[in-house]
């Protein structure tokens, strides 16, 4: 997974609680998290995910979690971010705080879910932007999805963090597919 951010994005670690297959039970935790409106799986996983790779030191030196945002029609739409969901439940495990209003997405362009690696790349450029500074403390901050496939809407994401100040970025991710 960790080899999708090469010469994109300067990584300290990456990982995903589980790979993703269709059809397998996995998938409907995902779909039911995603579109069935149970926010409280989120909080499940997160915890789940906190608990495995703590042990591993993986959230050792981070200062912060930032979940990937949604834009505003879309957090209406389903009363929820999921992404902000799992990082509640990876912070009541590791007792880092959650920047929630750090990034915001300021354009929904269209579903990643049936694009190609290029136009998942394009469709997410220059739809994040930061939204408050940094606390001067913060060095090094893990970005928190759902979902991840191509890596374009973590580096989005991450790149309006690391322009602005010389931080580390770790990633997570509560499933990694392939595209």
């Amino acid at each position: 997974m960790a080899k999708l951010f090469w010469g994109q994005l300067p990584i300290e670690r990456a990982a995903a609680f589980f790979y993703y297959e269709s059809h397998a039970e996995m998938a409907n935790i995902i779909y039911q998290l995603k579109y069935k409106g149970h926010p409280e799986i989120g909080l499940v996983m997160g915890r789940m995910m906190a608990k495995e790779f703590q042990f591993a030191g993986f959230f050792d030196g981070i200062d912060g979690i930032v979940p990937v945002p949604l834009t505003k029609n879309r957090f209406r739409s389903r009363g929820y971010n999921q992404s902000m969901e799992i990082a509640k439940g990876v912070s009541e495990i590791t007792g880092l705080p959650v920047y929630e209003h750090l990034v915001v997405r300021t354009v929904f362009n269209a579903s990643q879910t049936r694009k190609s690696r290029w136009d998942r790349k394009e469709n997410v450029e220059q739809v994040f932007k930061l939204h408050q500074q940094l606390p001067p403390h913060v060095r090094h901050l893990l970005i928190i999805d759902d979902v991840l496939t191509t890596g374009a809407t973590m580096i989005a994401c991450s790149h309006q963090l690391v322009e602005n100040k010389a931080i580390k970025i770790s990633i997570l991710s509560l499933c990694f597919t392939k595209s």
